[in-house]
């Protein structure tokens, strides 16, 4: 019996389902490299837009996401999250950006403007050599990126932390990281993300310092400036509470996960009285046993009851006379979060917990921040968590402060996995450029041609931050040529670009640094974003699937 398929038109048309996209150099001659050429032009579309956000000095980009919430930021990863990128070779640089994101908190955009620019170059080589030699091309990159890694970057390391555990030397770091998401700001946060970490830092099983990101917590207050952002070692629900007793210290917690209040069946009954009498008992049944289970929780030395769902009017009175504190947390990672914090135990029955089961918090009180009352838990020695209480006088500025704590907190992260340093400013990447050309000229064959390309991406970064600062390119030429001459015996040279000054001063003086880590994942993930793209030379995409987007 023969099968349809065979009976199917020749092609790609015939093997693949219906509604199937191709696309191939074959398109437009043998060797016309359409596809690549077309991915390259995609990739730069989406580069030049976001190179302009590089920077302490980096535009802001106004997004409206499908939902019509509106985001107003400068942190390329927030940009990519909301926008809808529907290119698959421009998804590949969103993906690598995301990677980044996730793993080091800062260097996102750098992974964009860098494998960009990487693409451009590779435009440029394609037209004057030709697509035939697009091998030699990638070996170029590939060499060129594995010289970087290994050589570049570890010869450049002009310091390391020595010390996690030390405030100061943490400020080092987070002050270039804050100012580059959210510049003026990294004087007040700098210190409150430092504290915080310091607060939450643990031991790994190896005996390293680390810090885990989901323990240091933030809370945004509109009103005020952000100078009156504060750090508290502990739990903040942004809401009172709901018994008349507001305060306690030294108080055992008790965490139901489910609702305080009498358990009643899913069948409707009903209910018969003959007599004043029966109607006068009807509620006696379940306001003693209210009584009972509120009464056996108090007798436990229970001060606060936190409540994953609905508290009755009956709980709250009988709450009220064994001078209880009742607090309401709706949302199940709220009340993860507040457990953490106290060292509690969700309880799914109602009733008196046990030991183990309750937590312990110094200090539990109402306080008004702006026109929002909040409830403070402050927490004990032990607990590992901490939140920052975030004040700005608009929501988008409040976000954007979030997005750089979290990515302080990611760098802090990263400081105990590996805390050497590089100077910024574009330093590295211009001493690094420099040094490269010098190197090119030692291979033979026409992978120097790629090195020169990929050292000259390197020129990107003090180029796209003097474009952004609003200096014209002799700055750029400016510090080409001291980094040109400086003699590789005199150290490592720092010479940079200052924004504030507009001159190229020493990144050393400035305290403007980097970590290594980071700058190594940036570049390695825009490398290796970019001979992606280039290795691609056919696009096959299936017909979309008619159901909701996820």
């Amino acid at each position: 019996m023969t099968s349809m398929a065979y009976n199917s038109a020749a092609g790609m048309g015939g093997m693949m389902k219906e509604g199937t996209q191709h696309f191939s150099n074959q398109d437009e001659g043998l060797h016309s490299a359409s596809v690549v050429i077309r991915n390259i032009e995609a990739c730069l579309q989406l580069c030049q837009m976001l190179c302009t956000s590089l920077g302490p000095q980096g535009r802001s980009k106004l997004v409206v996401n499908h939902l019509g919430k509106i985001i107003v930021t400068s942190d390329c990863a927030a940009i990519l999250k909301e926008m809808e990128v529907e290119h698959p070779a421009a998804k590949l640089l969103q993906m690598a950006t995301e990677h980044q994101n996730q793993a080091c908190g800062d260097g996102t955009n750098l992974v964009l403007t860098f494998a960009g620019e990487l693409l451009w170059n590779t435009l440029e080589l394609i037209h004057k050599m030709g697509w035939q030699h697009a091998s030699e091309i990638v070996e170029g990159f590939h060499l060129a990126g594995k010289r970087v890694q290994n050589e570049l970057l570890p010869n450049l390391c002009c310091g390391t932390i020595t010390d996690v555990t030390d405030e100061t030397q943490l400020l080092r770091i987070l002050k270039p990281v804050l100012m580059s998401k959210n510049m003026g700001s990294q004087e007040t946060l700098a210190p409150l993300v430092a504290q915080a970490c310091l607060k939450v830092m643990t031991k790994s099983a190896t005996g390293r310092n680390k810090v885990s990101p989901d323990a240091v917590r933030t809370v945004k207050i509109m009103g005020s400036s952000v100078q009156k952002s504060e750090l508290i070692e502990g739990y903040v629900a942004q809401r009172g509470l709901e018994t008349v007793t507001t305060s306690a210290t030294d108080c055992k917690i008790a965490v139901f996960a489910a609702g305080v209040e009498a358990s009643s069946t899913e069948a409707k009954g009903t209910v018969l009285m003959k007599t004043a009498e029966d109607l006068k008992s009807y509620n006696k049944t379940e306001e003693s046993k209210m009584e009972e289970i509120i009464q056996g929780i108090a007798e436990t030395g229970v001060k606060l009851i936190v409540s994953g769902g609905t508290v009755s009017d009956m709980a709250l009175h009988f709450m009220d006379r064994y001078q209880l504190l009742c607090l309401k947390v709706g949302s199940k990672w709220e009340l993860r979060r507040l457990c953490q914090a106290t060292g509690a135990t969700p309880l799914v029955r109602l009733g008196a917990p046990m030991a183990e089961e309750m937590g312990h918090a110094e200090s539990v009180n109402v306080k008004e921040v702006g026109e929002k009352t909040v409830t403070v838990i402050k927490s004990s020695a032990d607990t590992k968590l901490a939140t920052i209480l975030l004040r700005a006088s608009t929501s988008s500025v409040l976000a954007d402060l979030e997005r750089a704590v979290e990515d302080g907190v990611r760098a802090v992260e990263m400081v105990c996995k590996d805390g050497r340093l590089v100077h910024g400013g574009g330093a590295v990447e211009m001493a690094m450029a420099v040094e490269l050309t010098r190197q090119a000229d030692k291979h033979p064959g026409l992978e120097q041609y790629a090195i020169r390309a990929f050292a000259k991406a390197l020129e990107i970064v003090p180029r796209t931050l003097a474009v952004n600062a609003g200096w014209d390119n002799k700055v750029v030429a400016n510090l080409q040529a001291a980094h040109a001459a400086h003699n590789a015996a005199d150290g490592i040279c720092d010479q940079g670009i200052d924004i504030e000054t507009e001159q190229i001063t020493s990144m050393n003086d400035n305290e403007v640094v980097d970590l290594l880590g980071t700058k190594s994942s940036a570049l390695k993930l825009a490398v290796d974003a970019a001979l992606t793209v280039l290795k691609i030379d056919q696009i096959i995409m299936s017909k979309p699937s008619g159901g909701p987007k996820m």
